[in-house]
């Protein structure tokens, strides 16, 4: 038979279908606080920079956040040791604090499903 014209009732309901699978996705949003560029803020970095690559892809906000450069925001995000993470999007907020570098602990930790930790 070949394929089915653009406009067919099936496909208007694949593209539907697809539409409402990205106006599903959850978006996460991540503050990452580190003090300077240490050894262990650099892995921090590179590690969480990985893990938003493969599992978060496209559906994060990422913001590094210096402080050294920006003193007050220690305060603000009640940061007591970095590097700290900070997930506040979805709810619940969640403090992560250290270098990342156990993906699948992370992961677990800021509620993000995966195949290996949990998905079906």
């Amino acid at each position: 038979m070949g394929k089915q014209p653009k406009n067919t009732p099936v496909s208007k309901i694949a593209e539907y279908d697809k539409a409402l699978g990205k106006a599903d996705a959850q978006m996460y949003v991540l503050r990452l606080c580190v003090s300077g560029m240490t050894p262990r803020s650099k892995a921090a970095v590179k590690n969480l920079a990985q893990i938003c690559q493969e599992h978060l892809e496209g559906q994060y906000q990422l913001e590094v956040i210096d402080l050294y450069q920006q003193p007050a925001l220690a305060a603000t995000h009640h940061i007591i040791a970095t590097p700290t993470l900070l997930k506040s999007y979805p709810p619940p907020l969640r403090r992560l604090i250290g270098d990342l570098s156990d993906t699948e602990a992370t992961l677990r930790r800021l509620g993000i499903v995966t195949r290996k930790n949990g998905a079906a």
